[in-house]
């Protein structure tokens, strides 16, 4: 399984449908956002691509109540976590947390193969050594909104980790 992971998007419609555009024509299946979605009607923009998103807000939340309902609406393909989530997507356990530091803490215990992040808006991708005597993924995608960087997201292959940074052109808003 494929899936489009990307943070910080700050309302950036056009370079959000852009990269998952992107992903899903490489085959992803679905998209985890790690936060500073701002409004939720863009995620309402994501939709027509017909993938699962897996969100959670970060420090520029916006009206979580609205995006609360979004993810509640019958033809929602929104999952709308919190603060945090922890799901499994094709056999692996992931964690959603928005801030680094927050992000390597979760990596060290060993309890997830992946873990995601965003906030600083700086794409990297790493092994941590965990306290279980294995490794887990640390992933930040970077910002998908282009805000003070170049826009990046993730396309990850879940069946053999393989992960890779993938830049857009950034356009205005």
């Amino acid at each position: 399984m494929r899936i489009c992971i990307l943070s910080d998007s700050h309302d950036n419609i056009p370079v959000l449908c852009a990269a998952v555009a992107s992903a899903k024509a490489q085959g992803a299946e679905a998209v985890l956002h790690c936060g500073d979605v701002v409004a939720p009607s863009t995620l309402a923009k994501i939709q027509k691509f017909e993938l699962p998103v897996h969100v959670i807000h970060g420090n520029n939340t916006g009206d979580l109540y609205a995006l609360s309902r979004l993810s509640h609406k019958t033809d929602s393909l929104i999952h709308y976590y919190g603060q945090d989530a922890s799901l499994e997507l094709a056999g692996q356990r992931i964690f959603l947390v928005h801030y680094p530091h927050y992000a390597k803490a979760m990596a060290v215990t060993g309890d997830y193969d992946l873990v995601c992040c965003g906030h600083n808006h700086r794409a990297e991708i790493r092994s941590i050594e965990t306290i279980k005597a294995g490794t887990c993924i640390l992933c930040n995608p970077g910002t998908v909104g282009g805000i003070g960087a170049q826009a990046t997201f993730v396309l990850a292959d879940l069946e053999n980790m393989h992960l890779d940074i993938q830049s857009l052109q950034a356009e205005g808003k």
